[in-house]
């Protein structure tokens, strides 16, 4: 395999491995259907072995395929850099974002902010998943996640971008029926709502200029939706760990009030998360963008 074609049947193969359907691949390359289905046949009777199992509905790696695509996906990946690289010295960052984030943090952190991105870089588009899952950044084709919290994988690139800060919320319904508390210890007397999927057992930790004291809480509900838990604090059913973001507009209301002010549980770190460090010109633009607008609160 000496000749140049084999660098462009290598672009072929991996957009394929990468899609796991010819009609995609055919469509994100631009080649026609049949030639593409030609080469990838041709490639295989060359080197004497399967690359792919095909059925009517999936096309999937056989393990020689997937031994290839492990040694190739990366240099075809440098490859489309390299060519990027060249065009950055004239041109703005473009092309299509795959970005996966946390709904609410999605809806009141990145979301207010990404209008003014969009109008800076015009010649970029967006596909946006908003879930509370952890995407599989290689196999879903992400470009950026946006994780809470630790971070963990030894392939992944991580920067920090921010911190939330989370404080105590509770009705002024729930608060006349139940007292407020006055210091920390009081919360193991109260309804409280965690976000966790279990809400017994829960151990809040709280901060206070340097002091710390933890409290071990119950409750009805645990959650791992803060915006969910947002709407049972304001109906009254007890007292949430909620974000200013996520909190503002129903204290700005009325309908919530922060309980023991002075206090706030561990800041809760915001990352941009990336399969790799060879990164598009959008993606690296729209991660500086996040790292120098973002105020998380």
């Amino acid at each position: 395999m000496n000749d140049l074609s084999v660098l462009h049947d290598m672009t072929l193969f991996v957009e394929v491995a990468r899609t796991g359907n010819f009609s995609r691949a055919s469509a994100n390359l631009g080649v026609p259907g049949a030639t593409l289905s030609r080469r990838i046949a041709a490639m295989e009777r060359k080197v004497g072995v399967r690359l792919f199992d095909r059925t009517t509905r999936k096309v999937g790696l056989t393990e020689a395929g997937r031994r290839y695509f492990e040694r190739c996906g990366q240099l075809v990946d440098e490859a489309r850099l390299a060519q990027e690289a060249l065009r950055e010295s004239v041109d703005r960052p473009e092309g299509h974002l795959r970005i996966s984030m946390p709904v609410d943090t999605g809806v009141h952190h990145i979301g207010p902010v990404l209008p003014e991105f969009a109008r800076q870089y015009p010649g970029i588009t967006f596909e946006l998943d908003l879930s509370p899952r952890h995407s599989d950044l290689v196999s879903e084709h992400v470009d950026v996640a946006i994780r809470l919290g630790t971070v963990t994988g030894d392939h992944l690139v991580v920067r920090r971008l921010g911190a939330i800060s989370l404080h105590l919320f509770a009705a002024p319904s729930y608060l006349d029926r139940h007292g407020r508390p006055q210091q920390p210890a009081e919360l193991a007397r109260h309804d409280c709502i965690a976000l966790a999927q279990a809400p017994q057992g829960v151990r809040w930790r709280l901060l206070r200029d340097g002091d710390s004291t933890e409290v071990q809480v119950r409750g009805r509900f645990g959650i791992n939706n803060p915006g969910l838990a947002c709407v049972l604090a304001e109906r009254g059913m007890g007292i949430a760990v909620l974000s200013q973001a996520i909190a503002r507009e129903a204290v700005m209301a009325g309908r919530l009030v922060t309980v023991l002010p002075e206090w706030a549980l561990p800041a809760l770190p915001v990352h941009a998360v990336m399969s790799s460090r060879l990164q598009t010109a959008a993606v690296r633009a729209f991660v500086s963008f996040l790292a120098s607008r973002l105020a998380f609160g």
